[in-house]
């Protein structure tokens, strides 16, 4: 069958969860399927990333967005009712040319990641399969209590009008997926129970216990320049740091991710390392004891923690993470609710080398028995073909 799959990024390189869930499903669906990727990319084309992508694409079409057009657009759509995400990423001549590829190729389906790519496919006369992935209103409502005041009056109007957004879209596709059941009860459609989960996976070969001196106690990831991490990595380091070092003083903490803000910037010190981008972050879960994620907004599946699980290392985070996981607390996984809650955690793990196996064996038996890309997206692919 032939696939049209409509992105907001280029998947590749993966250090953004949304070009993580795209990469793992072409793979998977070009294993039956004839895949037609058109992918729009507003920062500089990795050297690598057509590579990485033609052996499992057909044909792979990347479409600039030079920045005037991308503010130009969502002060556009802003003043036309809708959402700014959408209008940044809003090209009327690449809707005509999708649509015109789409036509020429010949496309049976068309498999649409993110809200913001639903104005490009919403009126392409096809199947077709929207992925919410996560519910960003819900994200930009987390962030407003957390934002400077002047920013505050913007990020409600634009919750506003996302929540509006998700409603709308639901009913011009044929199905819609989403990555968890939390997310899926936080959509605002009389037919939500509709939407088809498909959660996320794990490499379980490729993220597995590998024995390594450790050189760091605590370890968190992910895009450091997205405030959610942003705000948990202030939390770690901030919050919890001070409190532990009392009874550790030797502790150490890494931060490992893309693009980190001048706010992790600002956290580096003797014994907290921002290390920006890495080739593998295998290396550094490895040389670490602890992972820990004190997730206090965003919304969706956070893959750092599937990752860290699958390597075998204990895992602390809090219940906003943790509930979309559907793992047993204090079994497979340590939830906290405080900052009092995440320095008794770690101090019993450092402490305690039976319940350190214990969380760490069962978190990556969870893992294995309930992430994997191929199961996940098989049954993307059975919504997108029936």
């Amino acid at each position: 069958m032939k696939i049209a799959i409509l992105l907001s990024r280029v998947p590749f390189p993966l250090e953004k969860g949304d070009k993580l869930r795209a990469f793992h499903q072409i793979k998977v669906l070009s294993e039956r399927h004839e895949l037609y990727l058109f992918a729009l990319n507003d920062s500089r084309l990795h050297p690598d990333a057509r590579k990485e992508l033609e052996p499992y694409c057909k044909e792979v079409h990347i479409y600039p967005l030079p920045w005037l057009g991308r503010v130009w657009h969502a002060i556009r759509f802003f003043l036309t009712g809708k959402p700014l995400q959408c209008g940044y990423f809003y090209r009327p001549s690449v809707q005509r040319e999708v649509a015109r590829q789409c036509r020429r190729i010949g496309v049976e389906r068309v498999y649409c990641q993110l809200i913001r790519m639903a104005e490009y496919a919403k009126n392409l006369p096809y199947p077709k399969t929207l992925d919410y992935q996560d519910v960003f209103s819900k994200g930009i409502d987390r962030l407003i209590p957390k934002s400077p005041w002047w920013k505050r009056g913007l990020l409600r109007a634009e919750y506003r009008r996302v929540c509006r957004y998700e409603r709308l879209v639901f009913d011009r596709f044929d199905h819609c997926t989403i990555i968890t059941q939390v997310d899926r009860s936080l959509i605002r459609h009389p037919r939500a129970r509709e939407i088809v989960v498909v959660p996320n996976g794990v490499d379980t070969t490729y993220y597995s216990a590998q024995p390594q001196q450790k050189q760091f106690d605590l370890i968190f990831t992910g895009n450091m320049g997205y405030m959610p991490n942003i705000d948990a990595a202030e939390c770690i380091v901030r919050e919890i740091f001070p409190a532990i070092r009392e009874k550790y003083p030797d502790i150490r903490i890494a931060l490992c991710g893309a693009n980190p803000s001048p706010r992790v910037l600002a956290l580096e010190n003797k014994q907290v390392t921002v290390t920006g981008w890495v080739d593998d972050m295998r290396e550094y879960y490895a040389k670490s004891r602890i992972f820990i994620a004190p997730m206090r907004l965003g919304t969706g599946l956070q893959n750092k923690l599937l990752e860290a699980m699958a390597m075998g290392i204990p895992c602390i985070t809090s219940p906003l993470a943790a509930t979309p996981l559907n793992a047993e607390a204090n079994h497979d996984i340590i939830v906290c609710n405080s900052t009092l809650g995440y320095i008794d955690a770690i101090d019993n793990l450092l402490k305690d080398a039976e319940h350190y196996a214990r969380i760490a064996r069962n978190g990556q038996a969870f893992v294995q028995a309930n992430y994997n890309w191929e199961h996940t997206s098989r049954i993307l692919e059975e919504l997108i073909t029936e």
